[in-house]
């Protein structure tokens, strides 16, 4: 714990959302729901408008629908949001070189490594000042805590949504934390909760006189220990610059379960190319290829195959996940597939005989199955940019950008 409020912690407002407002016009004021579309679809980010009427992200689309059946329903445009990401990024590493992103809209800053520290009860303007360039970049607002720790500083942002700032001053920790409902803490999901809640224990006070003996004894020795120093407002992590990505994945669930046997393969080639697409943008390589499968009564279960070596080439990832998907009886139906690699390095060791293989394959003729006009209807998302003008019976998906031949973009 320091004894100032050094660390910053921003969270954008409802981000997808926000960022559809900003670029659409006639968005604004108006709920904005972001997510699948189809009936299995589920709601990444709500716009404020839409929360009202009870629309919370996680949420299925169809539920949403009920909710606020008025809402502009929209698929996500991620190489948009990563833009207005890169631009919010930048602000906070003018403050300080040390920022730990979380996520597109989310991040924490170590204060103290700035090249000129903020002073002593300057933090405050510090954040004004992102808040205002933040608006002022993109738009969008931000709610930004700060305090003495990235535990503390999490929490005091939830309390400042939306569009405030919440400081919290060293000392007043364990004041402020007491009447909390113990979910508040970080690790504690619903089994824990449950585990407390049979014990008695529902607040964050209520953990702290429980005593640490109590908690090892109900939750063992590691929970048990990281959950009472939490309790106490104790928490001593750094802020870390570089998180390095463990693996890459992409995946798709389906309107309708899949059960035929050639679509599935098909649909697994077509994750292959996607997710070496994104290894190769990030410069890694992969050694081990993992395929997920959710069936029609979501279970869920995951196959992998270790190669040789790292690679970023799609012929030998996707003859991997082929024989992956060939151990799994998928004929009672399918309502999502994933294919990832992970095992990352910075550097490929070809597979020549893959190369061989698919050089073959090419000479054959063979189509590639991820060229095929259904592969890319999928339910996370539309195609960015502007289109062309296209036939008139062509059903436009929600929220694309499109360029009419009669009145433009």
């Amino acid at each position: 714990m320091r004894g100032a409020p050094t660390i910053l912690h921003l969270d954008m407002d409802a981000f997808y959302a926000a960022v559809e407002q900003a670029s659409k016009p006639s968005l604004r004021g108006k709920p904005v729901i972001v997510g699948g579309l189809g009936p299995r679809g589920v709601v990444a980010t709500a716009s404020y408008e839409a929360r009202r009427f009870g629309v919370r992200s996680a949420m299925p689309t169809a539920q949403a629908r009920r909710l606020c059946p008025n809402a502009a329903y929209l698929g996500p445009r991620f190489g948009l949001y990563r833009q207005v990401s890169d631009v919010v990024l930048d602000l906070l590493r003018d403050l300080s070189p040390l920022v730990e992103p979380l996520s597109l809209d989310e991040a924490f800053v170590d204060l103290e490594a700035a090249a000129a520290p903020a002073g002593p009860g300057s933090e405050r303007a510090v954040g004004e000042r992102l808040r205002r360039a933040i608006r002022g970049a993109t738009g969008l607002s931000g709610s930004v805590g700060l305090a003495g720790s990235k535990m503390l500083a999490k929490i005091a942002s939830e309390q400042a949504k939306p569009d405030g700032l919440v400081l919290i001053e060293p000392g007043t920790e364990r004041e402020l934390l007491a009447p909390m409902p113990v979910r508040m803490l970080p690790g504690v999901g619903p089994a824990t909760a449950d585990a407390l809640r049979r014990a008695g224990i529902t607040t964050v006070g209520e953990t702290a006189e429980a005593g640490e003996d109590e908690l090892l004894r109900l939750l063992g020795k590691a929970h048990g220990t990281s959950l009472y120093a939490m309790a106490l407002g104790l928490d001593d992590r750094p802020v870390v610059a570089e998180r390095d990505a463990k693996s890459v994945s992409v995946e798709d669930t389906y309107d309708v379960d899949l059960t035929d046997r050639t679509r599935v393969q098909l649909e697994v080639a077509r994750l292959a190319a996607r997710c070496v697409e994104r290894l190769r943008a990030a410069g890694r390589s992969g050694r081990t290829v993992v395929i997920k499968v959710r069936s029609y009564d979501f279970s869920t279960l995951t196959r992998s195959e270790t190669l040789r070596g790292p690679t970023d080439d799609p012929a030998v990832v996707k003859e991997a996940a082929a024989r992956l998907i060939d151990g799994v009886d998928t004929t009672a139906g399918v309502r999502l597939l994933g294919v990832g690699v992970s095992a990352l390095a910075d550097f490929t060791q070809e597979d020549l005989f893959a190369q061989a293989r698919a050089a073959l394959d090419e000479d054959d003729g063979e189509p590639d199955p991820a060229g095929s006009p259904q592969a890319e209807s999928g339910e996370h998302g539309a195609p960015e940019g502007p289109e062309p003008p296209q036939d008139t019976d062509r059903r436009w998906a929600p929220g694309r950008d499109v360029a009419h031949t009669e009145y433009g973009r």
